[in-house]
Parts: structure tokens; sequence; C-alpha cells
């Protein structure tokens, strides 16, 4: 007899629809077997619903069992297989009826007694689901969280493989779950805040006018300036993340398997900070079967690089593309995946293999081979690609004996959302949101400069021998500067401001 089950896999970060087809021969040796491209967990998966079905009072066919993940030609992985196979190989026996399941998807991992595991990739699956059509998805109930983000499909969370039989023989039903209304508007507690930086005005004024525009900075300094707490608290002056942001970042990190704690999905922007020995595909993505790599984990959010040249080279010359679309593509012999990594990037540098050239008081030890090599390992088109390089000088006594705080973080992100609504007003109906995200078409569109601004930046481009890109990106600074002053024409001071956060050679 043969069934038809709906159950999903991932493909880079989409859901694809597979049909498990379960066939018991009448006659034939006991023999189970899988096809349809499984690697080794799903292979494994007939001890684990075998003795599933042996510890939940049920039998397997006594007969030759023959299980097809279809479509056959792409590749599946993972154990998330286990209670389509069981459902299937029940329905195929008698034990279940065909009508129950018709319209559903399931997915998720059998323990040896026959309870549900969480399995990753959840999100994408069912908003495939609902995109196909289906009116029922039945998971494992640690799942639930991050499946209750999706509304128009009805949720099951099933605990147990029994728990599940009953239901679909209408013994015992399973209630549905509730969707979950995300709330955007409650602002995160951060561990670090702006108030507990004294002094580095500029370095403040940089990074503020970075989170209003979604631009990349690159900060300079001697050690212990502040780089690392100005980074750290970056992310407290950042505007809380849209419903259509959180479902975009909760999916990757479904995918990778990172949604396993009690909220189910991610609400605050990511900030990512991995140390400079990881790998090109640890910080890119990829691997035999390509997985999202810290530049996407980073979408939407925040990715810190600390010890900027200290990162491989072709680790940092592999940011260009991502840097610029706002995409990373991944090739490999059985095709290409395109993973989001639309991130902000904030790089900290020494100015010296010792790290105090130009240090008021302190001498620098190294040699100018030393600083020389020391410097060629950021590229100009890495730099390039950065909208702001800040100087970060040592903090003052002064200021640090000041027993006043400083300016807090909320009240620097007053100022940042109000920019920002600024740009979803500007690009309503649009494919970008932020001025960061602006292309030299884009510019020409939405952009207005006073006839004065415009005559100095052709001056400034000319005198400082601007690349095209950092003509454009001198623009696209001036004008969240302009937003941040909430005018709508830029002027030459917004334009002087810009150029002061341009020298990449500094």
């Amino acid at each position: 007899m043969l069934v038809k089950v709906f159950s999903g896999a991932v493909v880079g970060l989409e859901g694809i629809l597979i049909e498990v087809e379960v066939d018991v021969a009448s006659k034939g040796f006991p023999v189970f077997t899988v096809v349809g491209l499984p690697n080794k967990a799903i292979d494994e998966a007939k001890d684990r619903v075998r003795t599933a079905l042996n510890n939940t009072s049920f039998e397997m066919p006594g007969s030759r069992l023959t299980i097809n993940l279809a479509p056959a030609n792409i590749p599946k992985e993972g154990s998330s297989f286990d209670l389509p196979m069981a459902i299937g190989i029940l329905a195929s026996s008698g034990k279940l009826s065909k009508k129950m399941f018709y319209n559903s998807l399931f997915i998720g991992e059998l323990s040896l007694e026959g309870s549900l595991r969480p399995v990753p990739g959840v999100l994408p699956i069912i908003l495939m689901a609902r995109k196909q059509g289906l009116k029922n998805i039945f998971l494992p109930y640690e799942n639930l969280k991050e499946a209750s983000l999706v509304n128009g499909i009805n949720i099951f969370p099933v605990k147990k493989l029994s728990e599940l039989v009953f239901h679909l023989n209408r013994v015992n039903p399973i209630s549905v779950a509730k969707s979950k209304n995300i709330s955007t508007s409650k602002i995160t507690d951060y561990e670090f805040d702006f108030s507990e930086i004294q002094g580095q005005y500029k370095a403040k004024r940089a990074l503020e006018i970075a989170a209003a525009g979604f631009h990349n900075v690159h900060m300079k300094g001697v050690p212990g300036a502040g780089k690392t707490l100005l980074s750290r608290s970056f992310p407290s002056i950042l505007p809380p993340m849209r419903r259509e942001e959180i479902l975009e970042v909760s999916k990757i990190y479904s995918v990778a398997g990172m949604l396993r704690d009690n909220k189910g999905y991610i609400k605050t922007r990511p900030f990512r900070s991995p140390h400079h020995t990881v790998s090109r595909v640890g910080l890119i993505g990829g691997g035999s079967k390509p997985r999202p790599g810290e530049i996407s984990l980073a979408h939407r959010g925040v990715l810190f690089l600390d010890e900027f040249p200290e990162f491989p080279r072709s680790t940092l010359e592999a940011l260009r593309q991502p840097l610029e679309d706002g995409v990373v593509t991944i090739s490999r012999a059985l095709g290409s995946l395109t993973f989001p990594a639309r991130f902000l990037l904030i790089a900290a540098s020494n100015p010296c293999p010792c790290g105090y050239l130009g240090h008021p008081t302190r001498a620098c030890t190294c040699t100018p081979y030393e600083i020389a090599r020391y410097r060629k390992k950021l590229s100009g088109p890495v730099l390039d690609r950065i909208d702001l390089h800040i100087i970060v000088p040592p903090v003052e006594q002064k200021d640090i004996n000041k027993k006043t705080k400083a300016e807090s973080s909320k009240d620097i992100r007053k100022r940042v959302i109000k920019a920002r609504e600024l740009q979803i007003r500007r690009f309503k109906n649009y494919r970008i949101k932020t001025n960061g995200e602006m292309r030299s078409a884009d510019v020409k569109k939405y952009v207005k400069m006073t006839t004065d601004a415009e005559s100095y930046l052709i001056k400034a481009f000319e005198k400082f021998s601007l690349s095209a890109r950092g003509y454009f990106k001198v623009i696209k600074v001036a004008q969240t500067i302009c937003d941040l002053e909430s005018k709508n024409v830029i002027n030459m001071s917004h334009i002087s401001e810009a150029l002061s956060f341009r020298n990449i050679n500094t």
C-alpha cells in the first residue's frame, strides 16, 4: 500500500516541499530501504523509527518497506524526516486514515521512546508550507515558539508520537497553537551604554551617524582609547527591528539551529564579534553543505571585527561583495546559494603593530617597514567600501575624572529613530530602507543638494582624489547628517562633516 506524507527540507534559506512516499509491499523479505539522496542521519532514521514504533505499542510491517524522499535529485539531510516516515508507515499499515493528514505537513526527530525532539530550519519550512497552501503543520513542541511567528496556518505542537496518532484517529485532539504577536516597541536593556564613555565626542558622533543611516565604520586608535567599548555600546543606540526584519533574521538563525532559547525568535539586532582567527568559511559562510556565516548571522545588525588587520587578508577581501550588495553567493558543484548579508560593519584597528604610533606620551617601537607592512594588510578596495573613518585618540585625564555622566544611549537613540523614520518615508515601497543602502542611481533620484554644497563637493573630489564610490559615500553620509537635523536639502556644512570622516589614509 502506497502512502504520501508531506514534509519539508531547507536549501540555503528557503524551504522546499518534500513528499515522503512510503510503500509496504505485500511480498518480500522485511527490508527497510530509504532512497532519494538521504545522508547518514536519514539512513540511521530506520533504526530510530523502528524502535520508536515498537516502544509506542506499534509494530513494523513484516514485509519489504521502501521510502522515497521526492524530489529525488535534491540531497536530504538531518533528522527531521523521522516523524513523516513514522506516520507514513502507520498509514500504510492501516493504523491511520490517509484522509486525516491531507493538506498537512510533518516534521520532527523521534527519540527511541517515541517523543519528539526539536529540529533546525522550522521557520522557512512553515513559510513554504503556507505558500504551498497547506493547512496544518505538526512539529515538535519545542519548536512551537518560532513556529508561532507565522500566521495563516494551523500549528499543532506534538510531544509524543502516540499523542499524534490519537489526534489523527480523533481519539484525543491536539489544540491548535495561537499565533504570536511580536511587539517591536519595547527597547531591550543593554549591557553597555554611551553614558559610561567620557570624551570621544567625534567617535560618538560618527557612531550616531552610522546608526542613523546604516553606514560602515572603521575606528583607528591606540590601545585603551575605548574602541572596543564604543563598539560594544553601539547596539544600544540602534532602532528596534521591525516585524519583517525579525522574520528575516529569525529565519537565518532557525536554519543555523540557534533559536533554541526561551524566546524562539531574534528580537534585538544581532551583534556578532568573531575572533580574528575565524576561518573564511566561518566568516563568509559555505562548507560542503553551505551554511550561513558570521556576516549572515549579523544580517540587519552589527558585525564587529576587532583587531581588523589581524584577520587574514583573503578573508577580508571576501567581504568586498557582501559590503556592496548585501548578499553573499556561495557556489558549489551542485549549484549556488545566496544568503542575505546586509550588516553594519564596525572595524577597529591599531595604527601600527605595537599600537602607539602617534601617541602623545608613549613612543612607537615599530620600524617604518613594520608599519608599512601592517597597513598593507588592509587593501584600498576594502577601506574604500567603509563610509566613516575615525581616529580615536587616548582619553584625556580630565574626561576620566568627570563625575557627571555623558549623554545616554537613550537620548542618542531618539535622534537615530527619528532619522530612520524619515528614511522609511523616503524609501516607502522601495527595496531599500536606509541611506547606507542607496546605490548611485538612488542617490541621483532621492538626494537634493544646494548649489554651494554641490560645488564644494566637486572641489573636494578633485583635491582629495576621491573614487567614484567615495564620492557617493560622502553624499550618503551627508544625507544622514541632514536627516539627523530634520532638514530636506543637504547644505555645505553637511558635506563638510561627511568629508571629515572620509580620510582613509590616516
